[in-house]
């Protein structure tokens, strides 16, 4: 029991930073019908950006934590122009296109990013230096580290402050008002320029988030970092219904407890035929069985259908 609750706890930690990336794919998709394929590197243009700020200010005698929290400004403020950029100058001139041009666009982007961080940052991984306290938290049997406790909190507090946006304020208003027809959006007032840039940027935030804790979780960080999770929030954004923020959120915590569970208990299952290095086709063999039973995702679209 005490490894599986010890299972329960990596797959909580694992699946809040897939549910972070997976709600830049959803706000995306559920606004303009489009996969960014380039999010994922999103992710990791935050955590080399993070890297290159905190090696950067290592001599400095900062805290830890106040180093963390200025290279996470520095990513955020990156990431943001970033995506901010790729929607103005790759994706809004083929709005009208037909839809197979922006998702090739999208996979181009994506090769492009990561080959542009090959050069800049070089093809070799980097650890990424120990910031927090090393020592675990002991909580009756199961352990948690003070990294692992920070991006649960902060993934809690930055999905109730999106929840809150998105239900509560002029924006949100605005970005639901756009998802279900521009045209009458703008009609009302609405930019519906200005709203779909936004939604890169809150989603690029995000993103570069989830690209610090996952580069602080796990202690390394090079150019390909960003492929794997980003398939994977992918996965769980259409696990849990693709344009619904809930179901993003449900999909990446689902997704993350399978992948820990596999990755605990595959050996056994299979009679240790195959290891916990194979933990990642319970991601995909979940999706497959979610999407044969219920196309549309577990919570289903709440994204009404254009005219």
């Amino acid at each position: 029991m005490e490894t599986f609750f010890q299972q329960i706890l990596n797959g909580l930690v694992l699946g809040s930073m897939y549910a972070l990336v997976a709600l830049g794919y959803t706000m995306v998709y559920g606004i303009i019908n489009l996969i960014n394929f380039a999010h994922g590197e999103v992710l990791m243009v935050g955590a080399l950006t993070s890297w290159t700020v905190v090696t950067a200010l290592a001599d400095a005698g900062l805290p830890g934590w106040l180093l963390m929290l200025m290279s996470l400004l520095c990513a955020i403020v990156v990431c943001a122009t970033l995506n901010f950029s790729i929607e103005k100058l790759a994706y809004r001139p083929l709005r009208s296109a037909p839809r197979l041009a922006p998702l090739i666009t999208a996979m181009g982007m994506s090769l492009l990013l990561q080959t542009l961080a090959m050069i800049v940052w070089k093809p070799n991984p980097k650890p990424y230096p120990l910031l927090l306290p090393t020592e675990p938290i002991n909580l009756g049997g199961p352990v948690i580290s003070v990294t692992q406790c920070l991006i649960l909190g902060v993934t809690a507090t930055l999905l109730a402050a999106l929840m809150y946006l998105v239900n509560k304020t002029k924006l949100g208003r605005a970005m639901r008002a756009t998802a279900e027809n521009p045209r009458v959006a703008a009609l009302m007032g609405v930019r519906p320029d200005m709203v779909i840039s936004a939604t890169f940027v809150i989603g690029a935030a995000l993103a570069a988030v989830a690209g610090v804790m996952w580069a602080a979780n796990y202690g390394t960080v090079q150019h390909s970092m960003g492929f794997l999770p980003g398939l994977k929030a992918f996965t769980a954004a259409v696990l849990g219904g693709i344009g619904n923020l809930g179901g993003a959120v449900v999909g990446g915590l689902l997704l993350g407890l399978v992948e820990a569970l596999g990755a605990g208990y595959l050996g056994a299952l299979t009679g240790g035929v195959l290891g916990s290095h194979y933990a990642d086709i319970f991601a995909f063999v979940a999706l497959i069985l979610v999407l044969t039973l219920r196309p549309q995702g577990l919570l289903g679209e709440r994204v009404a259908d254009r005219a």
